[in-house]
Formats: structure tokens, sequence, C-alpha cells
């Protein structure tokens, strides 16, 4: 008995295409020889795909779309994920009963898993963290043992068939369903007490995020082992969205033997047909699959998810504004490598603060790129822009009197970010007939540090979901190893980075940005990538234990490297965490889209509301305490 593992690039919200590419790997299985082929999960609808579940033409099209797919199993088994729907039925918010569901075809019809009241097996546990949302949409198979009156237990079964004579039995996994540590069910578990099983199938729609391929190794070797039974798993790849975070899927669908070793590994970012000789499986060598190096790791899905997002969307200019950071860098080097130097406009505005210095980076860049180049200074709009305020008089009407502005440092500051990004990147776009990139990081992101309309606007934030030592680090990454050259000059590598909006971040003196990233970095993290997320009260609470360094993962010394005591300390974590829970969120909830790599990415993955800073009865005492006798 052959086993195809289909490893599909699937498009949100296209089933058509998807039946297509489903249609085209069946035949292709066919022609190998395979017995069974496995799909991923909600291959033909897509996963992310937001209010969509609520349109009911869109539903019948997938129902459609199934029934091709299951005619095409006269002679090959197909495993594959859809959405299942009962219109007899409704789901808690009064719409249409949907299913999140694992269909088995054969001879052009449906099997009924052993227990089960319909012809799939439905989703047990619904992830609702994170990125998902699957109880807004989807009934689970928990809510339908209660309403049947019975258990989880009872309905959870295996699927039974036939295949060259020989009776099979298959352990069908939805995704979440294997990663059940957190839950009180354990699908798996369920699946091995109701008998033998031959081989399991977990069929997935899983984002990538760094580092989750080991953990899941982990997870999936130790499920195989303890149930003595090969497991099959089968992701997606492509990219899909949920409006404000964009995701990719990498595939890296795996075969795991009975005694948890892992025997096949599809490729990343790529359709793969995978062909087991089930007979023999046990036979073959373990596949030593070694942990992947972050910086190269997170490169690849940054390139991937940058290719497919425009390709989704339209587009295939884009324009970068320039500064001569790292930054806008290591932005101009992602879009040049994945559209080509031809599709890339690099403009440099500078202002009365810029110096030659950072100018001269900015045109070394788009030399080594080899990019279309255009300097566009900005000094005299924004002028003209204060000058305006400083001169038109604001009119009293109802009092017959007027009065001038005065604008100050901070009110200028704004004014170049905004001409630069509403003005300039905004028209280049247009003229150059592309989009213009949004170049902010995740630190900046964080705290607001960056100005609405401004440098916070664009099509797509593509490293807002990396810290600045990420940046730095693919900065590095993309020179070695992505153009075997030094793209990014060194020395953008080696300034103090700096916004360069006034005198006071003069990067020839050594001045730049306010915040100090060795620090910040891991200080920020810890407010949002910790599973348990860290508030001041845990800060102060570490900075006073003298843990402080080894809770946020930062290096040994930086507290007091930057803070001479405790009133500075302190008064450098209110100024910050004021900014992450205030105007911080108003930008985020109006910045582009971010391109997802971290466990906890901004956007629908990081819920957050305008609620405002809040400091807890303990953290009060602590800094008392701490203050005392400062």
């Amino acid at each position: 008995m052959k086993i195809a593992l289909a490893q599909i690039e699937v498009i949100p919200g296209q089933p058509d295409r998807n039946t297509r590419r489903i249609l085209q790997m069946v035949k292709d299985a066919k022609e190998q020889e395979a017995d069974i082929v496995i799909f991923p999960e909600m291959a033909v609808p897509g996963y992310f795909l937001g209010d969509t579940w609520e349109q009911n033409a869109f539903l019948k099209e997938c129902e459609e779309c199934g029934r091709e797919i299951i005619a095409a199993s006269e002679e090959i088994v197909i495993l594959f994920g859809n959405v299942a729907v009962d219109r007899e039925k409704k789901n808690n918010d009064g719409r249409v009963r949907k299913y999140n569901a694992f269909f088995a075809a054969q001879k052009g019809k449906l099997i009924y898993p052993d227990n089960m009241p319909y012809p799939f097996v439905i989703k047990t546990l619904m992830p609702n963290y994170r990125e998902f949302d699957d109880t807004r949409h989807f009934f689970s198979l928990q809510k339908l043992a209660r309403e049947l009156g019975t258990t989880p237990a009872k309905l959870i079964s295996p699927f039974s068939m036939k295949i060259k004579g020989q009776r099979v039995r298959i352990g069908a996994l939805l995704c979440e369903d294997g990663w059940s540590d957190n839950y009180e069910l354990t699908p798996m578990s369920m699946l091995k007490s109701g008998g033998h099983i031959d081989f399991f199938v977990n069929i997935s729609s899983s984002p990538y995020t760094l580092g989750k391929n080991e953990r899941r190794h982990k997870v999936f070797s130790r499920e195989a082992a303890e149930a003595g039974a090969p497991l099959f798993y089968v992701n997606n790849t492509g990219i899909q969205n949920n409006g404000k975070t964009v995701y990719t899927f990498d595939g890296s669908s795996t075969v795991y033997g009975a005694k948890g070793d892992i025997l096949s590994c599809c490729g990343e970012y790529r359709e793969e047909l995978s062909v087991i000789d089930f007979e023999h499986i046990e036979s073959l060598p373990p596949v030593e699959v070694a942990p992947q190096e972050p910086t190269a790791e997170i490169c690849r899905a940054l390139l991937y998810g940058i290719d497919r997002f425009l390709k989704s969307i339209g587009l295939k200019k884009v324009v970068v504004g320039v500064s001569g950071g790292i930054d806008s860098a290591v932005t101009a080097a992602l879009y040049t490598k994945v559209v080509g130097a031809d599709n890339v406009l690099l403009i440099n505005m500078p202002s009365r603060f810029n110096s030659d210095t950072t100018k001269n980076f900015a045109k070394e860049l788009a030399e080594n790129l080899g990019c279309r180049y255009m300097i566009i200074p900005i000094q005299d709009a924004v002028d003209l822009t204060i000058n305006q305020f400083e001169t038109i008089p604001v009119k009293f009407l109802a009092e017959g009197r007027e009065e001038n502005f005065a604008v100050s440092s901070f009110a200028a500051e704004n004014i170049q970010a905004r001409d630069r990004g509403a003005r300039v990147l905004a028209a280049a776009a247009a003229i150059f007939g592309g989009g213009f990139s949004c170049n902010a990081n995740k630190a900046e992101t964080t705290v607001g540090y960056c100005t609405l309309y401004g440098d916070n606007a664009g099509f797509l934030a593509a490293i807002a979901d990396l810290w600045k030592h990420q940046v730095y680090d693919i900065a590095k990454y993309l020179n070695t190893e992505v153009f075997d050259r030094e793209v990014i000059p060194q020395g953008i590598i080696d300034i103090v980075p700096s916004a360069e909006l006034s005198a006071a971040q003069n990067v020839d003196e050594g001045k730049g940005d306010p915040l100090k990233y060795p620090y910040h970095d891991y200080l920020f993290a810890a407010f949002v990538e910790r599973w348990q997320k860290a508030t001041p009260e845990d800060i102060l609470t570490w900075y006073a234990a003298g843990t402080l360094e080894e809770e946020l993962h930062c290096a040994p010394g930086t507290t007091k490297k930057y803070f001479a005591d405790a009133k500075e300390f302190i008064a450098d974590l209110e100024r910050w965490w004021n900014q992450f829970c205030g105007i911080g969120v108003a930008k985020r909830i109006q910045s582009p889209p971010v391109l997802a790599v971290s466990r906890r990415a901004y956007g629908f993955d990081h819920r957050e509301a305008q609620n405002g800073a809040y400091y807890t009865r303990e953290y009060k005492r602590l800094k008392e305490e701490l203050l005392k006798d400062l």
C-alpha cells in the first residue's frame, strides 16, 4: 500500500482554484500508483477567511467543490479537509451549522467514521487563541456530543476501509487535535482506546512561527511512539491573513514512525507530492532534522511571505524610502530580492537634519542593489508647512480676535515624517505604479515610536515582527547568504540608529533614537511575546530581586549600563509602558498589515483595546519601597 502526502499551496477564499490543484495532485498520485492521497486541513476553502464563512453562496461553492473531489476517488482513497454544512441545524450565533471537517472518499463515495453520525470527522479542539478564531464559525465535536447526549470519546473513531483486500483503520485528526497538552480532552488517546489503528493522519493548516517545527516534532514524535503506529502530518504552503496580520504556511509535512522517528519530511514553502510505501515504512532510515538557525529560518519566511503577498494583491513594483539606516536598508534588500532591482524605486528624502554620512549610505545601498534611485529633499516643503501655520492666523470668529501658532520641535519632527510618507512616497508609488513600504520594526511599533500617516504608512510592514537586533541579524544574513556580497553597506550596520529628525539625533555626534535596543527589545518582548505577559509589576519585582536580565534574556549588566539608579529605571519603565498602552495602541490599530514570524505578532494575533496604562497596587508599593531612600 502506497500513501501520498499532497503538500499543496492553498489560496484562501478561492475554492475553485484549490480544487483544480487538488484534482491535479490526485491524478499525479494515481500515476505514482498511490492507494491513498492526503491533503491538508481546509484544503478547499482555505482557513483564515474572516466572516466569509457567513456567506451562504460561498459555503455552497465549497460543498460543490467537495463533490468533485469525492467523484475523483474511484481508483484512489482521497483524504482531505473542507467545511461541512448541516443546514438542518444552527450554530450558537443562529447561522447555519458549520464543521471543520476531515473527509475520506473511496469509489466515489464518502466513508463514515465508525461511530459518527456524519460521513466525516469533526474537529474536536477549537483553538481560540493567538490568530485563531475557530469557535466564532465552527461547531466542535465537544458541542455535538453534548447535543446528542453522549461524550466525545464515544464519537471519536477511525475511518475503516478495505484497500487491496485488506482492512485498514485510520485515526483521523485535524491540526489542533494533535496539540492537546493544554486541553481537557486528548483525541489521540481516545482514538487509541477504541481499538487497533494502522496509522494516524493529522491534516493541518498550521501557520509558521519561529521554532514551531521543532516543537511539533517533539509532540508528534512522542504521540506516534506512545501509540505505536505511524503518524502522517500534512500541512499546506502559501500565505493567509486575517486582515491585520499575514501568515506564511511552510508545509514541512512529515511522516513519524511507530517508534517516534522522523522517516520523511517534505520541503519548506514548496508544493510536493511525497509517496511512502507503507508496507516497508518501518524499514526506512530515520531522517535527521537538525534545529534550524533562527535568522536563516526567519529570512526564508520573510522572502516567501513578501513574494506571495505581492502576488495576492497584484503588486509588481515597490517604492522604499531609504534613510541610510538599517530598517530601510533591510526592507529594500528584501523587496529587491523578491521583485528584482528594476521593480524597486529607492527614494532618499533628506531634511536639514540628515547627515552626509547617511545620505551617502543610502546612495551606496542603491548602487549595491542596482535599484532605481531618487533624491527628493523635503526641507522646502517642511518649511512651507511650518511657515503657513506660524504666519496664517487662527481666528476666533465669535470673539473677533486671532492668534498664531508656534510650531514646536516635536511638531516639526512629525511634519517631516508625514511629508515623506503622505506626500513623497504616496505620490511616488502612484507615479511608479506600485505601493510603498512600511519600514517599521517591532520595537518602534510596540511604543508608537513612529508617525501616523508618515513612517507608519505603507501597504505592508514586512519587518514589523522583528526586534531591532533581529533586523541587524537579517542584514548580515542578506549580505553573506542571500546576495553573497555586501549589498547593505557595513557602515549602515555600524552607525548609531537614528531617525535624524532633529539636531538631538545627529549621527555624526553619536546621537540616535531614545530607544536603547539592547535593553528595550527585551523589555518590550516581555510585554508582548511572553505567554504570561509581563507588566510593570513583574518587571519591578524582577528588578528588585536582581533577576531582571535573566527573566528578559538580555545581557548581564544591561540595566546598570543604562540606568544609574532605581529612579531612572522606573522613569524609563513608566515612559514606555504609558506609550505601549496609550498612543502605541492607537497607532498599531491604524498601521499596515504585519508579516508574522514570531509567536505573537501585532494585528489580529496580539489583540488589544485602547484602555490606557494601568499600574497595580503591588507595583505602586514596590515603587515606593525602591524610591524611599533616593
